[in-house]
């Protein structure tokens, strides 16, 4: 426990040299901002474009409005940046040949992955609850709130589907050992559960359901039965490729 402690304080600190912390707080920030501000100020901003003498109304925003934006942004965007910044979180280890020295004054392999993965998610948390919070309080400002249906796991999904991610990069960065092979295998994941997504019978299932608008869970149209299949595959998926990762890198020479 004790050399896991010290490398996930390592991957902390190297996170604050990096600028990655910084980097990741500030986007989500602006994340949590953009979300309700564009919801409130886009009908206005409709309302100054000359289109030409075409009459076009928009009805007034309200607080759904600006829990779509937030997913849609953190869904999209959000988990774009969150896979750049982590894409290296293997290879850079591979790339500067760190993990030599280490691991034959008696670091566990075992130990790289759970503390690389433990700083990680701990940083994507931090961020996602950052923007959450800020979202959560501009949509206060502007509008009445009202009662949240589910709102526990409208607000879970996108952090597990990010950490789902997390894991795959992870994975992907000890099979290829390159910056742009975890990249392209996290992509690769993602685009083969997208293409999976359009049978309806699997969408249930999918874990791409997780990082999708579910304002309808909020709002009560949808039940916590709907989508929690795709959370237990998702954290099954979650656990199987971690020890996929783990087996991996034990087999590895560095």
């Amino acid at each position: 426990m004790k050399a896991y402690f010290a490398f996930t304080k390592k991957e902390f600190t190297e996170s604050l040299r990096t600028y990655k912390l910084w980097i990741m707080l500030a986007v989500f920030f602006l994340f949590g901002m953009m979300s309700p501000l564009f919801a409130k100020l886009t009908p206005e901003i409709l309302k100054s474009v000359d289109l030409g003498g075409m009459q076009f109304t928009m009805p007034e925003p309200t607080a759904m409005d600006a829990w779509k934006e937030f997913f849609n942004n953190i869904g999209q965007m959000g988990l774009l940046v969150l896979v750049i910044l982590f894409a290296g979180l293997m290879a850079s280890e591979f790339s500067r040949g760190t993990l030599i020295n280490m691991l034959t004054k008696g670091l566990t392999r075992h130990t790289v992955i759970f503390s690389k993965l433990t700083a990680a998610i701990l940083l994507w948390t931090a961020s996602y609850l950052l923007a959450l919070a800020t979202s959560y309080g501009y949509t206060v400002y502007f509008w009445d709130m009202g009662s949240l249906h589910h709102a526990f796991f409208a607000f879970f999904a996108p952090w597990l589907f990010g950490s789902f991610l997390i894991v795959l990069l992870v994975l992907g960065g000890v099979l290829f050992q390159t910056f742009s092979g975890s990249l392209l295998f996290t992509g690769g994941v993602v685009v083969i559960l997208t293409v999976l997504n359009i049978v309806p019978k699997l969408q249930k299932y999918n874990p791409m359901t997780l990082c999708g608008d579910h304002t309808t869970l909020l709002t009560g149209v949808k039940n916590v039965s709907d989508i929690l299949p795709a959370f237990i595959v998702c954290a099954l998926l979650i656990v199987v490729l971690t020890v996929g990762a783990v087996v991996v890198f034990n087999r590895k020479q560095i």
